[in-house]
């Protein structure tokens, strides 16, 4: 057997096992700190001591050496010898001393300066004499007095370091085995890390076999593209049995139409002798016609069900647990927090819940800004902390949970939460946007500013923040995957952010609709509802045609147009597709549905298509044709911009303005209309309810409808101007009554201005509240 081989196959196992062991050796080495101290340091030390005769075994005696003096100090800090801070400290040190050995093993026999230092400092913190490593330099006793506390990191997001390649494998797998009988028996005997035994492990004792196997990311990619390919093939399979069939049935309506005519013909004997052996031969063929498309049948079907799950086998593959760029994340929160003054808790839910492995990088990335902001932003220092009432330590919690093909990853804190005001101005003050434009926002615009390219609330740049690079980084990532962004947040309570994202990207299963000839998908995940548009439905706000779907107000778009194409709605009642991105929803007009199908997605092909927007990749299809796929909010992009409203100049103050109005449909346009020109709104539902709020608050205009129940328009306005305390407030009458008479009556009742809804805009509307106001 080749020695050599052997040896460099044992040196690359032992890089993997230890890359996974470091991961769990740093997270036990920060629940030092916590009330599972015990357990963890448990865990810690049968891991360092497995490492250590490892090591040895394999003749790399500078990573045996720091992992025994990292017991040696684990050991001090059990027995009250050394503060748990400073061990904490020191051994997060040492693994990162640790992470370099093992990344290149050409100095972990003799080791190299760094390595030396840290066994100095590991043998100071311990009150142990470091031993030389064999064919080192002699490591001298440091002459420094007692040891201080060993700060940390100044540079946080150098904790946010990639993480070593995981195991390309179904996240219910079992681990990869560790080489060397040693291990396993560490593992099975946990009193035994504990112990002083230096002796190696011997060579002669075979290793646990594996059960999972380090993959080549690219043969996944290969692997999963094939899949898709096989899918579709075998459809197109599916496809042409049901063809065969189609010419049987007509060869065999054929041989009936040739039998009855012979019938009709006057033949001999002789003839008619040949045609019954004919007529017999037909039924014949018939019956073997007909067995072999049901044999066909059944073996095409029973392929395209193996050919599925060998496909959804291949993304199950493909996925890797979250835990990966999980495991990093307490220890760089927490040295990120401790550069503040700060003491922030870090709980994560569910980190064993796969993703495809192409999108680890994007999730670690999006991920690593969104706890950068909630340490700096959202988290308070302990002395306002403690003023508010709240625990000293933040806490910021991530959860992940799967909804269908989606995964749902939220990014929780207990901080100050973000304030809508404070980002209008920071905008304003960044010239991102002008006055009038941040006036119009509503509270749910104004928190989405923090996705805005160069937004930033901070003045100053630290290391942390303060570059207006983060937010619209995260954004771009996730809906480059096909996923989206969500905010919440409570003023002093706290923020979330919820990412959206396809658990795998080898398989997608899409809506097919056509767009004339062509056909287009769409996730079917970012599909809400497909309806048709009725005419009654239909309604116009602000100069863009609406829909009514489940009682709100929702955008109607033609596709075709949109996507800079031909056509357009052909029918009284044009299908449509609802798609839904974050908070924001619209109905796609398109010419006729397909079907609903996983496809694999392939990367646009050409520069055309690279350089088309609204398209994120293809898909082929059984019968020969390329399905085009949409980028849902790269369309949705396009629809908000289509269907906001222009904002005009301010008026010479921000109003309070009371609308009245016993449609939700038309409190929501109206109040739109309103914001946008800069206006704050409160909303009533009748004319009775509205005279309440105006005993008890102050507003600057009131805005109402006229049919109401309980106290109409026309009877509010008329109580309201009867009323010395609030008979100078403006009221403009808001109905769809549009007859001069209506107008009168209106105008009699006392309002400062009537307008009919059919005829409104943000123009007549501005005109009427800079004459009244």
């Amino acid at each position: 057997m080749d020695t050599e081989a052997l040896k460099k196959s044992l040196l690359k196992k032992f890089q993997e096992v230890t890359a996974d062991r470091l991961q769990k050796i740093q997270l036990g080495v920060l629940d030092l700190e916590k009330e599972t101290a015990d357990q963890a340091a448990e865990d810690v030390a049968r891991e360092l001591h497995t490492m250590k005769g490892e090591a040895r075994m394999l003749g790399l005696a500078a990573i045996g050496q720091l992992a025994h003096a990292a017991e040696d100090v684990l050991r001090a800090e059990r027995e009250g010898k050394t503060a748990t801070e400073v061990a904490t400290d020191v051994l997060l040190r040492a693994c990162d001393v640790l992470s370099d050995l093992n990344e290149d093993l050409s100095g972990a026999n003799t080791g190299n300066p760094a390595s030396e230092e840290m066994v100095r400092m590991l043998a100071e913190v311990s009150g142990q004499t470091p031993p030389a490593i064999p064919g080192a330099r002699p490591v001298a006793p440091s002459p420094a007095p007692p040891p201080a506390p060993v700060a940390a990191p100044v540079v946080a997001p150098a904790a946010f370091a990639a993480p070593p390649a995981p195991v390309a494998a179904p996240p219910t797998q079992a681990p990869v085995a560790e080489p060397g009988a040693h291990a396993a028996a560490a593992a099975h005997h946990p009193a035994a890390a504990h112990g002083r035994d230096e002796e190696a492990p011997s060579a002669a004792k075979s290793a646990v076999a594996d059960r999972s196997i380090r993959v080549n990311v690219e043969v996944l990619d290969a692997l999963g593209l094939l899949a898709g390919d096989l899918l579709v093939e075998s459809a197109r399979g599916r496809l042409r049995s049901s063809e065969t069939e189609a010419l049987f049935e007509r060869f065999s309506r054929l041989g009936d139409r040739f039998l009855r005519l012979a019938e009709e013909i006057d033949i001999s004997n002789e003839v008619r002798e040949q045609l019954d052996r004919v007529e017999s031969d037909l039924h014949m063929l018939r019956d073997d016609a007909f067995r072999f498309v049901r044999r066909n049948d059944d073996g095409i079907n029973t392929l395209h069900g193996n050919l599925a799950k060998m496909a959804d086998h291949v993304a199950e593959a493909r996925l890797v647990p979250l835990s990966t760029v999980f495991d990093a994340f307490p220890r760089a929160v927490r040295e990120m927090s401790r550069t503040q003054g700060k003491e922030v808790d870090l709980v994560i839910e569910n980190a064993d819940i796969g993703v495809d492995r192409s999108m680890l990088g994007d999730v670690r990335d999006a991920l690593v800004h969104l706890l950068r902001n909630s340490v700096d932003h959202g988290v308070e220092s302990p002395d306002t902390r403690q003023q508010l009432g709240k625990p000293l330590n933040g806490r910021i919690r991530i959860r992940v949970r799967v909804d269908g093909d989606m995964l749902h990853i939220e990014v929780e804190d207990d901080g100050r939460g973000i304030d809508p005001e404070r980002l209008r101005q920071a905008a304003i003050s960044k010239r991102l946007i002008n006055a009038v434009q941040a006036a119009a926002l509503s509270e749910r615009e104004a928190i989405e500013l923090i996705f805005r390219p160069g937004f930033s609330t901070r003045d100053q740049v630290s290391e942390l923040s303060g570059r207006g690079v983060g937010m619209d980084v995260v954004k771009r990532k996730v809906e480059t995957l096909g996923g989206s962004v969500g905010v919440s947040s409570r003023i002093g309570r706290g923020s979330t952010i919820t990412l959206r994202l396809p658990q795998s990207l080898a398989l997608m299963k899409v809506l097919l609709v056509r767009l004339g000839d062509d056909v287009y998908g769409m996730p079917a995940a970012d599909v809400e509802a497909v309806m048709r548009v009725k005419p009654d439905d239909r309604l116009e706000i602000f100069g863009t045609l609406a829909v009514r779907h489940r009682g709100k107000p929702t955008a109607l778009v033609a596709l075709g147009p949109l996507l800079g194409l031909n056509g357009g709605n052909r029918f009284d009642k044009p299908p449509a597709v609802v798609v839904r991105h974050g908070e924001d929803h619209a109905a796609l007009v398109v010419d006729g549905f397909v079907d609903e199908r996983e496809v694999a997605v392939k990367p646009c092909g050409g520069e055309f298509l690279k350089a088309a927007p609204f398209i994120a990749g293809t898909a082929a299809l059984e019968d020969g044709r390329i399905a085009v796929l949409l980028h849902v909010p790269d369309i949705m992009a396009e629809v908000r911009r289509m269907a906001r409203p222009v904002t005009q100049a301010p008026a010479a103050k921000r109003l309070r303005v009371l609308l009245v109005d016993d449609s939700p449909i038309a409190r929501a346009t109206e109040g739109a209309l309103v914001k946008a020109l800069g206006h704050s709104v409160e909303e009533a539902q009748d004319g009775e309810e509205a005279y309440v709020k105006v005993q008890n608050n102050t507003y600057d205009l009131i805005l109402t409808d006229v049919q109401m129940p309980k106290l109409d328009g026309f009877s509010l306005a008329r109580r309201l101007k009867s009323t010395p305390a609030v008979a100078r407030i403006p009221v403009i009458i808001l109905s769809s009554l549009a007859s001069p008479e209506d107008k009168r009556r209106g105008l009699d009742a006392g309002a400062d201005a009537y307008l009919v809804k059919g005829e409104l805009g943000v123009e007549v509307l501005a005109q009427a509240i800079d004459r009244l106001t």
